[in-house]
C-alpha cells in the first residue's frame, strides 16, 4: 500500500467532501440516506487510507442528496446535520451548544435546520468542534460572523491541525478558510453550561488533534449520558504508532461505557452512517408510549467500538508490514 501525497492527503482530511471537477456527477451512489450501503462504501476506501472515489465525492457535496429534515433525537437534543456528517444542537437552561459546523456547501441548510426547531442563532453559546478536518470545522468561517454569542471550541492540537490544513488546501482546487484559534481545551476540561456538564476527552488517533465530548441527554424523567466520538475512521492514519494510539483511544471510550458511576449509554455520531443512525430515528419516530429511546443503547456502541478496533488492528498489521 503506498504512502499518500499531499494532494491524497488533502482529499482524506477533507473526508471527501469536496470534487475537484467543476460538475457534480447527475447520479448518485445511495437512494436516501442508507447507513449499511454508506457503511460499505465507505470501508471500501476508508480503511486502506485510499483516496475516495469520484461518486463519493460528488455524493457528499451534493446538497440534494446530503438533506436531511432536522428531527428531535432527546427533549433537549435536535439533529441539524447532514446524511453524510452530523451536527447537534443541546440545548440547556442558558442557550445553545452545538456540536460541528457541517461544511460548505451545507452550512445554509444547517442554519435553515436551527431555525426549523426553533433556535435562535444569538442563543447559540458554543460549538464544539471534534477535530480539524474540513467536514467537521470547514463550516466555521460561515458561522462565526452569524453566531454573534458563540465560543468555537476544540483542543490546542485541533486548532493547529485545522489552520495547516486550510493552508495547504489554498493552493489547490480545494481551497478553503478556518476561523482564528478561538477557545483550546484540553482532556479533562468540563465545561459547565446551563445545568449540563460537557466534559472533554481528547481520544487521538483518527487526528491527533481528536476530542469527544459527555453530555446528558434528557426523555421525558429520565436522564442519559451521551458521547460524540471526533474521530471514527482510519482515512487519515500515517503510521503504525497513529494506528496505536487510535486504538489506545477506542479502549478508553470503552470503559465510559463501562464505569459504574454514570456510564455513557447513548452516541450522538458524528457521521450517521456509522451506526445506523437514520434508521433509529425512524424507530423513534414509531415509537410507542413507555418505549426506550432506540438512541439509548449500550449494548450497539459496545459493539461499534469492538468493531472498530477489530479494523484498526487489520490496519496495524498492514502498517507494520509496510515498515511504517
Amino acid at each position: 500500500m503506498r504512502r499518500l501525497g499531499l494532494r491524497d492527503l488533502i482529499w482524506s482530511l477533507a473526508c471527501a467532501v469536496l470534487i475537484i471537477q467543476a460538475n457534480p456527477l447527475t447520479a448518485q451512489p445511495f437512494n436516501g440516506c442508507p447507513s449499511e450501503e454508506i457503511l460499505a462504501a465507505w470501508n471500501d476506501f476508508g480503511l486502506a487510507g485510499k483516496p475516495p472515489p469520484p461518486a463519493w465525492r460528488s455524493f457528499v457535496r451534493d446538497p440534494k442528496a446530503q438533506y436531511i429534515e432536522p428531527w428531535k433525537a432527546f427533549d433537549n437534543v435536535h439533529y441539524v446535520g447532514a446524511c453524510w456528517v452530523s451536527a447537534w444542537a443541546i440545548q440547556t437552561s442558558d442557550g445553545v451548544v452545538l456540536i460541528d459546523t457541517l461544511h460548505e456547501p451545507h452550512v445554509d441548510q444547517l442554519v435553515a435546520n436551527l431555525g426549523k426547531v426553533g433556535i435562535d442563532l444569538a442563543d447559540i453559546k458554543y460549538v464544539l468542534m471534534t477535530h480539524g478536518h474540513f467536514d467537521h470545522v470547514g463550516g466555521a468561517a460561515k458561522l462565526k460572523p452569524l453566531l454573534t454569542n458563540a465560543k468555537f471550541v476544540m483542543t490546542q492540537t485541533g486548532w493547529d491541525e485545522a489552520m495547516e490544513s486550510a493552508r495547504a488546501s489554498e493552493s489547490t482546487p480545494l481551497r478553503w478558510s478556518m476561523i482564528p484559534q478561538d477557545i483550546a481545551v484540553k482532556d479533562g476540561d468540563v465545561i459547565q453550561f446551563g445545568g449540563n456538564n460537557f466534559a472533554v476527552f481528547e481520544t487521538p488517533g483518527h487526528t491527533a488533534g481528536t476530542a469527544s465530548y459527555t453530555f446528558d441527554v434528557k426523555d421525558g424523567a429520565s436522564t442519559y449520558r451521551a458521547v460524540s466520538i471526533g474521530g471514527l475512521g482510519l482515512n487519515a492514519i500515517k503510521n503504525s504508532k497513529q494506528v496505536e494510539v487510535f486504538i489506545a483511544s477506542l479502549d478508553r471510550l470503552n470503559g465510559l461505557l463501562k464505569q459504574q458511576n454514570r456510564p455513557v449509554t447513548v452516541h450522538l455520531t458524528t457521521h450517521g452512517f456509522s451506526n445506523g443512525l437514520m434508521e433509529a430515528r425512524d424507530r423513534l419516530s414509531a415509537r410507542k408510549p413507555g418505549e426506550l429511546n432506540p438512541l439509548v443503547d449500550p449494548d450497539a456502541l459496545l459493539k461499534q467500538i469492538a468493531s472498530l478496533r477489530s479494523g484498526a488492528e487489520v490496519r496495524l498489521d498492514s502498517e507494520r508490514k509496510a515498515g511504517r
